[in-house]
């Protein structure tokens, strides 16, 4: 990278030199009272002097003033979107909206209750079923986060006797909840199932129960697990296996159906899986399908479920027609796929470094700078283009990355334009 679009080493440090004078020449912390040494405080503080040193926007909590779409407006400009997961464009889709108004219409806004008291609707029921049927489980319930899904539930069902391997790459919300159960807790190599088993066949005798955790499509690589190894790793060592379907269900499979189409596994090889209403069902929430005495069992004690309100009904309702639309038009999942390869293609005949990302929903190009990520979108947004960064803390800095969620409503132009747009910007860097 240039020394345009990055820092040398030295540039570096006299940058750091320079911010850290500044901190210390400001005034003295606020009283005890205040909330300036909250962890990570300083580090933000210093990163956002960082950026105005550099004459870098903010790209981030950017407001979309309509639907977030393969299109989006933002502050009055129309830009080709890559910042949302609305990858089957079901989020604005009339029929999702009648249904979701429709629920207003009968059910309020609000559930107003958890749904053990008085929040049960029969849009709750009527998903769950759905959702069940999906993956020829027994049953699905339900929640109203999907970030808390997994926290509550693998927080709720393991404990500090039990041990939990997962992927190095697995969503905070999974990391989160190994964190309040108490378990023992291994990851392994992103993607290296030798390794999940290396883990297991560690620790897994001293255990009284083991969970191995992946994701189905991997949000910040765009690439999916060997779930057929991963099956026969569970099996093998008597652990439970969860499967986070967060970005596969609608993206991964010819008719989106998740990883298990894709390999042609029957889901019902896989203990747990778990999901989110706010990607392709275009909802918020998450949802938890498997064996009918778990979800039983989680429906009344798991303290996220129990102790919250209940799933807002239009919620509910949008959801369980947008996984309809799913199921009776594939054609949408083919449009994402066939948008996805072809962004891969080009961006890699381009020159860009894409990781290990598959032709399913999700591309980083990776430019292994925090500095040059945040131009790379702050130039490109100037063009019209709608892409965030993914910068250090949230990866390591050799890892910096823009980060392409893709869409079935994408144009090829739109595509190509992009791609085109990438490589001015980098020629501009070597100029």
């Amino acid at each position: 990278m240039s020394s345009s679009f990055g820092l040398s080493a030295t540039a570096r440090a006299a940058l750091l030199a320079r911010l850290t004078r500044r901190r210390d020449d400001a005034p003295a912390a606020e009283a005890p009272r205040g909330f300036r040494e909250l962890p990570g405080q300083r580090e933000m503080a210093l990163i956002r002097d960082a950026a105005a040193s550099l004459e870098l926007e903010n790209p981030f909590f950017r407001a979309h003033e309509g639907v977030a779409a393969a299109h989006s407006v933002i502050a009055g400009r129309e830009v080709i979107n890559f910042g949302s997961y609305n990858y089957l464009g079901l989020n604005g889709d009339p029929r999702v909206q009648a249904a979701a108004k429709a629920a207003i219409d009968q059910y309020g806004v609000s559930a107003s209750a958890s749904r053990m008291v008085s929040g049960e609707r029969p849009v709750h029921g009527a998903l769950e079923a759905a959702l069940a049927a999906h993956y020829r489980a027994q049953a699905a319930l339900v929640f109203v986060s999907g970030h808390a899904t997994n926290v509550t539930v693998i927080g709720h069902m393991m404990g500090p006797r039990d041990l939990i391997v997962h992927d190095a790459a697995i969503h905070n919300s999974c990391t989160e909840g190994v964190r309040l159960s108490g378990a023992k807790r291994l990851s392994f190599a992103h993607n290296d199932w030798r390794a999940a088993e290396a883990a297991l066949a560690e620790a897994r005798r001293g255990a009284r129960r083991a969970l191995l955790v992946i994701e189905g499509h991997y949000s910040m690589d765009g690439d999916i697990p060997d779930l057929p190894r991963f099956i026969e790793i569970a099996r093998r060592h008597d652990a439970w296996l969860m499967v986070d379907e967060a970005h596969a269900l609608g993206v991964v499979g010819a008719r989106g159906h998740g990883v298990h189409e894709h390999f042609g596994i029957d889901p019902n090889e896989v203990d747990i899986w778990m999901g989110t209403l706010s990607k392709t069902l275009s909802g918020c929430g998450g949802y938890i399908a498997g064996n009918a005495s778990l979800i039983e069992w989680l429906k009344h004690s798991a303290p996220g479920f129990v102790y919250s309100v209940g799933l807002a009904p239009a919620l509910a309702a949008a959801a369980t027609e947008s996984l309809k639309i799913l199921h009776a038009e594939p054609g949408r999942v083919a449009r994402l796929q066939a948008n996805t390869a072809l962004f891969l293609d080009l961006a890699r005949e381009a020159g860009f470094d894409t990781g290990t990302a598959t032709a399913h929903a999700i591309v980083p190009v990776i430019l292994k700078s925090s500095i040059a990520a945040a131009r790379y979108s702050q130039l490109l947004f100037a063009r019209g283009i709608n892409v965030q960064p993914i910068i250090y803390p949230a990866v390591a800095e050799k890892a910096a990355r823009l980060r392409f969620f893709m869409s079935s409503e994408h144009s090829e132009a739109d595509i190509r334009s992009t791609i085109a747009a990438l490589i001015a910007i980098r020629q501009e860097a070597k100029g």
